[in-house]
Formats: structure tokens, sequence, C-alpha cells
């Protein structure tokens, strides 16, 4: 079924396939012919552009492969109508076409993301990127959503309109898209454009047990470059949920100097399990650069046989002077929290570092 809607720009026809208003599917518009409005043709889409700075990426530009197979650039304004069979530029384009320059903040669509892996914010988990979602917005054709389903894929691969129908006659079984909003996602892939812009930003906002699902999810060089990016406390926190295999493959590859910072910020019997799977060589040197106090809490933790009670032995407790009040352990609490170990008890230390007892519920203190 073919159906219009027409904007100030540029009209949009085609299967919109319960999308809703103007919208096409990247894959239905890679290789269509581009012609003029005299009908000439002036080559086939071959990727479009799109500006990531802004929330909604707008189209600004299409790069067109002509006969001899060399590849210019149109951009968008020129572009008049996009048809079920066809690209429709204005009359008289053919000596607007340019060869391929990005401005900043651009990015071609099919080659940065299509078949890309993406982090998917909303989910917390790593998904690959089989087609693009383009809707008609304010007169703008724009990024809308990337699809991670079979369906995408079916498209992608230029299966779809075999596929689908035989599905839906044999099985009475309809495919629906699997989109996700592109505001939800966080490329992480080769483009370091697009890396770079939002890593940092939208990564830190996950939780690190979710964060950590999505490092064992990705491939070595992928989760490298995410580990990365992240904070050294972040990073800390990350390690501490991963998997024990993962936790020894990220600390192995990062920096001496980086890697004692992360270990610094990890519960001392977390690091002290995770040295324990270095070399003995890499896990010296890691000690050697973590800072005094730290490296000691943790060495007195290697010393004993991780087999033995001292093995499962933390350094790691929450501690308070006898006059402490109740506010100011709460306090405290909150900011140490994540760095400990225990949280069943409050330790209650003298001045000499003598245990004097543990609070009872009823506020009394046990010795």
């Amino acid at each position: 079924m073919l159906r219009s809607l027409k904007k100030s720009g540029v009209a949009m026809k085609g299967d919109l396939q319960n999308n809703g208003g103007s919208a096409w599917f990247l894959c239905d518009l890679l290789d269509k012919p581009v012609v003029d409005g005299e009908g000439k043709r002036l080559g086939r889409l071959f990727d479009l552009v799109a500006d990531i700075r802004e929330r909604d990426p707008p189209v600004t530009g299409a790069i067109i492969s002509s006969r001899d197979r060399r590849r210019y650039s149109l951009p968008w304004t020129c572009v008049e109508e996009v048809r079920s069979d066809s690209v429709r530029a204005r009359s008289g384009m053919l000596d607007s076409l340019a060869a391929p320059e990005l401005s900043s903040g651009e990015i071609l669509l099919r080659k940065t993301l299509l078949d890309k892996q993406i982090v998917d914010m909303a989910g917390a988990k790593v998904e690959r990127v089989n087609d693009l979602l383009l809707m008609q917005r304010n007169g703008k054709l724009v990024l809308s959503k990337v699809d991670v389903g079979v369906r995408g894929l079916l498209r992608r691969v230029g299966l779809h309109r075999i596929i689908l129908p035989l599905l839906q006659w044999l099985l009475g079984y309809t495919l629906s898209d699997t989109l996700i909003n592109w505001r939800l996602v966080q490329p992480v892939g080769s483009s370091e454009i697009v890396r770079l812009r939002f890593s940092k930003a939208r990564l830190s906002h996950l939780h690190p047990a979710d964060l950590a699902d999505i490092l064992e999810d990705l491939d070595r060089p992928e989760r490298d470059r995410v580990f990365h990016a992240l904070d050294i406390e972040v990073a800390a926190e990350v390690l501490e949920e991963s998997d024990p295999k993962v936790q020894i493959e990220l600390i192995q590859r990062l920096p001496a100097d980086k890697a004692s910072d992360v270990l610094e910020q990890m519960s001392p019997s977390t690091a002290t399990d995770l040295l324990q799977g270095l070399d003995e060589t890499r896990a010296q040197s890691l000690l050697d650069e973590m800072d005094p106090e730290a490296a000691d809490d943790v060495r007195s933790l290697l010393s004993h046989d991780e087999e033995k009670a001292g093995g499962i032995m933390t350094t790691s407790f929450f501690v308070q002077p006898p006059e402490a009040t109740v506010a100011q352990a709460l306090a405290a609490l909150q900011q140490e929290a994540r760095h400990l170990d225990v949280l069943y008890y409050i330790y209650v230390k003298d001045q000499e570092g003598r245990l004097v007892g543990i609070p009872e519920p009823q506020g009394s203190v046990h010795q």
C-alpha cells in the first residue's frame, strides 16, 4: 500500500508498516535510482549523510554512485521527493554534484551504523543495527529509530519480500519490527565521532551491573574501548560486577598506572581475588603502583591461602568511634558504603584501634 504525506521539504511515499506519518527504512532507500526533475538519471543512492549533533539527526545529504562507480554528494535540500521506485531531485542538479565531503558532526549512515553493535541504554544490552528508520519531522527527514530485529535483517539482505509473505501464508505469523529510539542507543563501533560524542555521558548513567553485562557481550576490542572510556570510580564498580575472567582480561590490558588506580577504588577482597588471577610479575607491578595504604591491605589478604579462612577475610568493614552519633554514623556510611565488603555490622574501635564492641539493635554495645 502506498501512502503519501506532504510537508514543507521532501514528500515521502512508501509502505509505512505501522510506523505512522512519513517514514522510510534506510535499506529500502539504498540503491534506488536518483533522477532529476526531467527524469535524467544521476546515479543510485549509495548512502545518506546525517548530522548527529542534533537530538533528532537530520539527513543533510545523499551520496550518489554513478555508472562509472564514482561517488558524488548531493545536498538533501536539492531532493524534492522520495518515491517507491526512485529519489527525485530538482531539475538541473547535475551541476550541483560534488565530491563527498563531511562537515563537523556529520556521519554516513550506511557506513557508520549498519551492521554495527550498539548499546541499548533502555534495555542495557548489546544489539546489532540491521536497519534505520527515517521519519519526516518538522519539514526534515530525521534519523528516528534503529531496527535490531529479524525483520530489519531480512530487509538488509533483501529477503523480506519473500520470507515475510511466506511466514504469513504458511503460519499466519506477522513478524514485527524491533525498533529502539535513536536517543536511547550508544554506538560503540569503529566510528570515533559517534563513540566519543556520547560514550562517557550516556554510559555513566547505567548501573554498574548493567554495564558489566554489556561488557561481557561485546567483542574484545569494543569491550576495551568502552571500558577505557569509563572514569576510574565507575570502572572499579563495573569490574566488581564483572565475571572474573572478564576482570582479568580488562585489567591486563590497562596501563599499569590506570589499573592501579582502579584497584585502589575496589574493595580489598575483590582486588585481592583479581590480583590472584594475574601472573606474579604483573600483580607485583600493580601493587607497587598502588597507594601504600591500599596496597598494604591487599598484601595482608594475599598472604593468606585462598582456600583457608584467611583467604576469605577482608579489611573492608565499617568502623566508628565510641563517641559517634547515629547521624554521624549514617553520614559516614553513605560515603563509604560502596567501598565496603561487610555492611551487616558497625564495628566500634577506640583511638588505639582496639575493638570496643558491636552495637546491638537496641542501641547498647555488645562487648
